[in-house]
């Protein structure tokens, strides 16, 4: 569902420097590197006049050409390390690839360790984004068996603290508020927003729920492995 009347930029931040899964955006998943999914994903939704890989790699650049993505330039490596915020390295490519803020209304950031949200849902989230009038919208999934709400601290003598407050602790869990997590799978701003706030977590920004079997984001080997699993029964579910 593309907006014929102006343009829309994704762009996929892959840095080459992970350093708890090294090297997860290019590790094969179900026979794939793992950024090829999100690429497909981005370039099938039909939203996009332009799908970018930002990366400080050669070899992750490579491997995005050969999916479709275009990697009009290597990533400084100012914006490559372990503390620069994505949505820095987003804006990055927004003003690369847009000097005087002509070219493009929307820019979306979709993350390359989110391997399993789909090209419909990057078309339902545009949906919201556009009908809900936001400046920024993230996307989020329900948190599930366990609820954050009874959260609890841990001292040195193993004693236990709740984190929120003794009234809410005691409810009933289908008597407290539902909350959501956030997850990097598809990120929405405005073009003109981002430049000027330079962050998609704007006061006023808009959640995008997403499925939590579509919303898993890789940080971990056991997300890895979460990750593979479901893409797995995905793949099989389609074979039938």
């Amino acid at each position: 569902m593309a907006d014929t009347s102006s343009k829309h930029l994704a762009v996929i931040p892959a840095r080459g420097g992970s350093k708890r899964v090294p090297g997860k955006n290019i590790r094969g998943l179900c026979g794939k590197p793992v950024i090829a999914y999100t690429i497909e994903a981005a370039l099938e939704s039909g939203v996009f006049s332009r799908v970018i890989v930002s990366t400080d790699s050669d070899e992750i650049a490579t491997i995005a050409r050969r999916f479709g993505a275009e990697v009009p330039f290597l990533r400084d490596s100012g914006l490559a390390d372990d503390y620069t915020p994505v949505s820095l390295v987003t804006l990055d490519a927004l003003e690369r690839l847009d000097l005087d803020g002509t070219v493009f209304r929307n820019v979306a950031q979709l993350m390359a360790n989110c391997p399993l949200r789909t090209a419909d849902d990057i078309r339902d989230s545009y949906r919201q984004f556009v009908e809900a009038g936001a400046d920024a919208q993230i996307s989020v999934t329900r948190y599930g068996w366990l609820n954050p709400w009874w959260a609890m601290t841990r001292d040195g003598k193993f004693r236990l603290a709740f984190i929120f407050d003794e009234q809410r602790v005691n409810k009933r869990s289908q008597d407290l508020p539902e909350v959501f997590c956030p997850t990097g799978a598809i990120w929405w701003a405005k073009a003109g927003v981002l430049r000027r706030e330079k962050t998609f977590h704007i006061a006023g920004r808009m959640g995008w729920e997403i499925p939590w079997q579509r919303a898993v984001d890789i940080d971990t080997e056991d997300d890895w492995q979460m990750a593979k699993l479901l893409m797995q029964v995905w793949q099989q579910s389609i074979e039938k």
